[in-house]
């Protein structure tokens, strides 16, 4: 049985770049990291020093404030180099990789006959929790809470996104296995929402599944918990990458931690565009080479939500996807006049691009324009398909009014989901930055 939602409000971005549905075994990266402020909220706890050996599955760290949260290696090789930032926070842990891995042993069991704790602690155990996100605050999930559901996307909207189904093709045992994990560690519904039409996850058990259609951001987990079951003030969601549901479903069916990553290299300036398999925390250049860094920007995650990385750096411990686009370093004259340039894709009629909804483009990073004072346009409400005024909890969340937060819906959403906000924006305000700092603060004063 599956319930139907149609998005209305929304936009896609259709870009130029998408990966080409060849999947090939990336190179074997030289090293890999696990990079803590991928983990927002956790402060790390290291376990062991530089110059041990470790193999895939091996704790390398902890939460300080959560300590059965266990963050572990990829691969098995050499802790390399523990990278610092300011005050010392720790920014990386690097793993010299041997030719092949070596695997710490967790055991089999079986997650529909074994207990809902046996399957909590083997999780924990793992490493695998570092994949279970909470929904307020959008934080890693705390594993003495007991979620009223977990929310799985297994679909993308947004800009040159993997595609789901292409990379969970050949993994669907382990994907259900991971979902009957799941389902013990909460006694509500285990949601699953694909795309309208979509036949791969027709035969799913144990699930709720949900056919969703309609613009970026239809495919945000917070867009389909709104829709399907919307959290209340005190109430716990989880949510988990489709990927991730899978990488559970293999500890389980083979006692090892696989950190399988598949990724989507795409856009304009990629070279070879298509899906490689590797593993979670991989170099950007075994995947892509060398980066000309002063004319291409490299994004580990897609154009809206992503972060900045150089091809000397590590790709995030989630996304699935790599983007490279022109930088935005060239200013074009004049580009304040309407209708000179219609080369982007554009929400506003200003630009000719809206009489060509199915054109592709190329895009850069430019922001076209300085931040500037917020006005009231319409123009975030039209992007925004949940039920919350996104202007007004922005202001909230600036002026740092708690009850106007609560009011405002602060704990439906995530950054990501005003991604598209950013985009469309006059104002050029960082509109993802003014949520996760208004997270921060009710977690700070809430709890």
């Amino acid at each position: 049985m599956s319930n139907d939602i149609r998005i209305k409000r929304g936009l896609t971005l259709r870009l130029k770049g998408e990966a080409e549905k060849t999947l090939v075994d990336a190179p074997r990266s030289k090293t890999f990291a696990i990079k803590p402020p991928d983990f927002h909220s956790v402060v790390p706890k290291m376990v062991v020093k530089e110059g041990a050996t470790v193999q895939a599955g091996d704790e390398l760290f902890f939460s300080k404030y959560t300590p059965e949260v266990r963050f572990t290696s990829p691969v098995s090789g050499t802790l390399k180099e523990i990278k610092r930032g300011e005050k010392r926070r720790i920014m990386e842990v690097i793993i010299e990789a041997d030719s092949a891995d070596s695997y710490r042993e967790f055991g089999v069991i079986d997650p529909v006959s074994a207990d809902a704790e046996a399957v909590k602690n083997r999780i924990l155990e793992s490493g695998c929790w570092a994949f279970i996100n909470q929904r307020p605050y959008d934080i890693i999930a705390d594993p003495k809470d007991t979620p009223k559901a977990i929310f799985i996307s297994a679909m993308n909207t947004a800009p040159l996104s993997a595609d789901v189904e292409f990379i969970l093709k050949d993994r669907m045992n382990a994907f259900q296995t991971g979902l009957n994990a799941l389902a013990k560690l909460t006694p509500g519904k285990v949601h699953v929402s694909v795309q309208k039409g979509s036949s791969l996850f027709s035969g799913l058990k144990n699930v709720e599944l949900h056919n969703v259609s309609g613009p970026h951001p239809a495919a945000n987990v917070g867009v389909q918990i709104h829709n399907i079951d919307p959290i209340n003030i005190g109430e716990r969601v989880w949510t988990v990458n489709p990927e991730d549901v899978a990488n559970m479903g293999d500890l389980f069916l083979t006692g090892k931690f696989t950190a399988t990553r598949t990724i989507a290299v795409a856009g304009t300036e990629a070279k070879d565009r298509k899906y490689f398999r590797t593993k979670i925390g991989a170099n950007v250049g075994s995947l892509v080479g060398k980066i000309d860094e002063d004319n291409v920007r490299t994004i580990s995650g897609d154009v809206l939500t992503g972060q900045k990385v150089s091809d000397t750096g590590h790709l995030g411990f989630l996304p699935n996807e790599l983007t490279l686009i022109p930088e935005g370093n060239k200013y074009r004259m004049f580009g304040w006049l309407p209708f000179t340039y219609n080369n982007i894709p554009s929400n506003s009629r200003t630009s000719l691009t809206w009489l060509f909804p199915k054109k592709k483009y190329e895009v850069n990073t430019n922001l076209h324009g300085e931040e500037r004072a917020l006005v009231v346009t319409g123009e975030m409400e039209e992007v925004m398909p949940m039920d919350i005024y996104p202007m007004q909890l922005l202001k909230a969340c600036m002026a740092a009014d708690i009850e106007k937060m609560e009011n405002l819906g602060i704990y439906e959403v995530a950054p990501e989901d005003f991604a598209l906000i950013d985009y469309v924006n006059t104002s050029k305000i960082e509109a993802q930055e003014i949520i996760r700092l208004g997270l921060d603060l009710m977690i700070t004063e809430v709890g």
